[in-house]
């Protein structure tokens, strides 16, 4: 039987962010050369190197049996999911928004607005399908990057790009219109793929890393009369592990908390007055 193809983006932050996720899900593999192929250690699984907008197209036609890309491109490519291509799992990172862009002084308010206009973008059939949806007509201006320079050249009345901070915006005097998506990166699995159980064994792998990185451990001593509020701030991935302290009427409580809502929760957490309020880094985590 032939190993399964895995394709990761080849190059920039994205190819060093699945590499990293990769790593500590124990999918551990070395490129060296810049050779556009890699063994996983220990296990049956080739890794691909491809420039992320291929890999929708490439699992597909059946060429890589699980893919890396971003869900931006995932809709690009034209092999959105459905019967050649199944979504496996979002992957928490390289997290950003397309948007239609305009000038700071443009008399642009909405999208409605840029029809008869000209639109420059890296994403024409994301933005034909918005004006296809929004009875837009507009000339689409298809280029390959430097999208944001285009209307100071005279190419374009706006431009539709990925927005990450703005910063690029705001250099570019340049102002949002509107948004069209929010996106992330994701694995997408064939639908043709030869080994569907080590697909979901990888799957579950980067399923526990991406759940540990949202995830934080919170342990506390609560009153056993303020059980019942302190529950409903820590609900836990299911429900909260609650044992009996030696002091009578008093509970010890440990329950997973989104990381970005552990602060408040710790604060709520000692006004019902909580104590011993501990929290710790999850590493890996299978639901």
């Amino acid at each position: 039987m032939s190993n399964l193809r895995i394709g990761v983006p080849s190059k920039g932050r994205l190819a060093e962010s699945v590499s990293e996720l990769m790593d500590e899900a124990g999918l551990n593999f070395r490129r060296s050369d810049r050779r556009l192929f890699a063994r996983v250690r220990d296990m049956p699984i080739d890794v691909v190197f491809l420039r992320a907008h291929d890999i929708p197209v490439l699992c597909a036609e059946g060429a890589l049996d699980l893919g890396v890309t971003t869900r931006d491109k995932l809709e690009e490519s034209g092999q959105d999911v459905g019967d050649r291509i199944i979504h496996r799992l979002n992957l928490g990172f390289g997290h950003c928004r397309m948007a239609f862009c305009v000038p700071e002084d443009s008399p642009f308010q909405k999208p409605a607005d840029l029809d008869g206009s000209r639109i420059a973008t890296s994403n024409p059939a994301i933005v034909q399908r918005y004006f296809d949806e929004h009875n837009i007509s507009g000339h689409i201006v298809k280029l390959s990057g430097s999208v944001e320079i285009m209307i100071s050249l005279g190419v374009a009345d706006a431009i539709v790009d990925i927005i990450e901070t703005g910063s690029t915006l705001a250099a570019n005097r340049l102002r949002i219109l509107a948004e069209i998506g929010h996106y992330q990166t994701v694995m997408v699995q064939s639908a043709t793929a030869g080994s569907p159980e080590v697909c979901d064994r990888v799957v579950r792998r980067l399923q526990g890393i991406v759940i540990a990185r949202s995830y934080s451990m919170l342990e506390y001593n609560i009153p056993e009369t303020s059980l019942a509020a302190a529950e409903k701030l820590t609900p836990g991935f299911e429900s909260p592990t609650i044992s009996r302290l030696e002091e009578a009427g008093w509970l010890s409580v440990r329950s997973m908390v989104k990381r970005n809502e552990v602060i408040e929760t710790m604060e709520r957490l000692e006004n019902l007055g909580a104590t011993a309020i501990l929290e710790t880094a999850i590493s890996n985590c299978r639901p």
